[in-house]
């Protein structure tokens, strides 16, 4: 990569970085407020209609900001295009979320789903008015925007979701505190984006970014519904407060690997895209770098959070929520595959091969439903251990296919694996012992933590592990930038 692409991408990865963990440090801080003043019923009540709303979010996107992000050559007449089929969408959902209300209340036999259905769903409207503002801050890589918006907006919405938990409004503060927290984005995206739609709206120009974003749409809707299939069928199938724990349990988990696969696909599918334009012949070094990146980066948080689950649980959220604690361990199994399964399926719309997406997508669909098929007459526990084979599954799927369209074979890409989750055994010797010998969970919490964290980071610099080596001339990098910068600020 170019020295300039090299610093974007540094730039990129700190900022998505600090957008990504800073926010959703945040969220997950507020939440824990939340969940001690709160009910695992309540949770589970949004959990319910999550898949409904993931669903209306994917279409009303339409895979239109991807394809923003793939065009070589984009015009304004692209970027309001795209923006107004957004909005219409949005608008055409909701009211048909408003009016399925009473049908998705009768399915989970909850009828206090009509009247939150019908609020929460705004948030499809809403969430619609800046998906090109977001596509065009990706574009330039400007995850700093991104973490401004982003911060303000869930800090000032988890502020107000507490006063009302506090005042005692229940499932009702998860309500406003989700709608205000978009209203919030939406309108510091329009701020700082500084881009406004002309009243241009071209046929073809929607031709072309659909014909991309379809296919991206339809593996979107898939991953969607399937990604918030077990919401669905413990929704139904089990207790409301079942449902609780096990979005509680997600939401932990979610922390690394989610946000981690949103890092590495917002980072690394602009700069594969620009290498790929500029570099052609570069770009099996810069895939392979964020495999191995990704790698090393989700490995040590999940294994510590697997080992770490039951203190975590009862000093955060107190004792009503132990019950998530197996539900944690066994998600965070399948969670540590997302982030590297996202950087593969990357290279597919790299290169433009958007039609493999789908194809692969389908297939491991299908292999879910057959899982599931096994797994819900056996109880919530064997549904979670499913999804643990699921994942593994896929990911062998993806990397089978990537490794015929770059030269990171299959062989290769499992050796790299291998040696990097050997680099945390010190990590997973610590953690034992310090469980083994400390019981009282606060006190464990307290020790283990950053004694993992220095034996892992002691580790790797001992062994001198390239990725580490990677992380800290990216931060060096961006030092000298920042202090380029402030000097010639300071002699203007």
């Amino acid at each position: 990569m170019a020295e300039s692409l090299k610093h974007q991408t540094a730039k990129g990865f700190v900022w998505s970085g600090l957008e990504r963990y800073s926010v959703n440090f945040l969220r997950f801080i507020l939440g824990l407020i939340l969940a001690r003043m709160l009910s695992p019923t309540d949770y589970g009540l949004i959990g319910m209609i999550t898949i409904f709303l993931a669903i209306s979010q994917t279409i009303v996107d339409s895979g239109f900001s991807s394809a923003l992000v793939q065009k070589k050559e984009k015009t304004e007449t692209d970027y309001s295009t795209a923006f107004y089929f957004n909005i219409i969408v949005g608008l055409v959902l909701y009211i048909v979320l408003y009016i399925s209300a009473p049908l998705i209340a009768d399915f989970f036999n909850e009828q206090q789903l009509v009247s939150i259905t019908r609020i929460v769903g705004i948030n499809v409207f809403i969430s619609s008015l800046a998906i090109v503002q977001r596509a065009k801050l990706i574009i330039k890589i400007d995850f700093k925007t991104q973490a401004k918006v982003n911060i303000i907006s869930v800090l000032l919405s988890g502020i107000i979701g507490i006063s009302m938990a506090y005042k005692g409004y229940g499932v009702w503060s998860l309500v406003i505190q989700s709608i205000s927290r978009r209203s919030l984005q939406t309108f510091l995206l329009w701020k700082f984006a500084k881009w406004r739609p002309s009243k241009h709206f071209s046929y073809s120009s929607f031709i072309q970014l659909f014909s991309f974003g379809s296919r991206i749409l339809g593996s979107g809707l898939l991953n969607t519904i399937f990604d918030n299939v077990y919401l669905l069928v413990i929704g139904k199938g089990f207790s409301t407060s079942d449902l609780g724990f096990y979005t509680r349990a997600k939401q932990f988990s979610d922390l690394p690997s989610i946000n981690f696969t949103s890092i590495f696909h917002r980072v690394s599918y602009p700069t594969l895209c620009k290498v790929n334009i500029t570099s052609p012949k570069k770009l099996n070094e810069a895939f392979r770098k964020f495999v191995r990146l990704a790698s090393f980066v989700t490995f040590p948080f999940m294994i510590s959070l697997i080992i770490l689950a039951k203190p975590l649980i009862i000093v955060t959220l107190t004792e009503k929520w132990i019950q998530s604690v197996e539900f944690l361990q066994i998600i965070c199994l399948s969670g540590i595959w997302f982030p590297i399964s996202a950087v593969n399926m990357n290279i597919f719309s790299v290169i433009g091969n958007t039609k493999i997406v789908l194809k692969l997508t389908i297939i491991k669909k299908i292999i879910t439903v057959i899982i599931l098929a096994i797994t819900i007459p056996l109880g919530i526990k064997a549904l979670l251990w499913g999804q643990v084979i699921m994942a593994i599954i896929n990911y062998l799927i993806t990397i089978i296919q990537s490794s015929k369209y770059s030269k990171y074979s299959l062989k290769d890409q499992i050796f790299d694996l291998s040696i990097l989750v050997a680099y945390n055994i010190p990590l997973i010797i610590t953690g034992i012992l310090c469980s083994y010998i400390i019981r009282d969970p606060l006190t464990l919490t307290i020790v283990s933590i950053p004694l993992m964290i220095t034996i892992h980071i002691f580790t790797v610099k001992l062994l001198n592990v390239p990725e580490w080596n990677e992380l800290e001339t990216m931060l060096i990098s961006l030092k000298k930038s920042h202090r380029n910068k402030s000097s010639k600020e300071h002699q203007n």
